[in-house]
């Protein structure tokens, strides 16, 4: 089963490689004796389904993600059925390849309001005017 990231980005079910092991924590008997966690890697430089762009992408924004030879890996074992850990570790590597592939919006430079320039000089103004008037008293 493919993975799809975006309508023109579907990754091919050959490029991951899944594997299944027992999963830790809460479940009693149960997790001693099913193979629930699954583990999801992805091979972005070998990747045939992305473009040349699209893998320079990756690799920069993966870069401390990623294992010597190239994959993003995934691991999902909430869920006690290996179904489930595979369908959301799946989700999991979709939406973080999305995201790292959506461009970021430039940021519009903005002004501050004319109003607020003059708001903070008159209250630099009144409290410079109460230590004066202080010194004043001072003197008496």
């Amino acid at each position: 089963m493919s993975i799809v990231v975006k309508e023109l980005l579907v990754i091919p079910d050959a490029e991951l490689e899944v594997k299944a092991s027992r999963s830790s924590g809460a479940g009693g008997q149960h997790v001693n004796k099913t193979s629930s966690r699954i583990e999801i890697s992805w091979n972005v430089r070998d990747s045939h389904a992305i473009s040349d762009e699209q893998r320079q992408t990756l690799l920069e924004k993966f870069a401390s993600r990623l294992s010597n030879d190239g994959a993003v890996r995934i691991v999902a074992s909430e869920m006690r059925s290996q179904r489930q850990n595979r369908e959301r570790a799946e989700a999991r590597l979709a939406d973080l390849i999305r995201r790292a592939l959506t461009p970021r919006k430039k940021r519009k430079p903005t002004r501050r309001p004319r109003s607020a320039d003059e708001a903070r000089l008159a209250s630099k103004k009144l409290h410079s005017k109460k230590k004066r008037e202080r010194l004043r008293g001072a003197e008496d």
